[in-house]
């Protein structure tokens, strides 16, 4: 039977998680950036969609 310490060592050094981490830390940025910046992108969205239908209208 291994140690505590033993099987304490090899968790810590086991890596096979960090990717799911990693992911889920940038979707919590992304999240955070976006309700910080809400009224700049809603902004800067409606903007972006005036200009495309401006662009339509003197296409048909």
């Amino acid at each position: 039977m291994r140690s505590f310490k033993r099987m304490w060592q090899d968790f810590i050094k086991d890596e096979s998680g960090m990717g799911v981490v990693e992911v889920l830390l940038i979707i919590v940025v992304l999240i955070a950036m976006v309700i910080v910046f809400k009224e700049q992108i809603t902004t800067l969205v409606d903007k972006i969609w005036q200009s495309i239908n401006q662009s339509a209208k003197k296409i048909y």
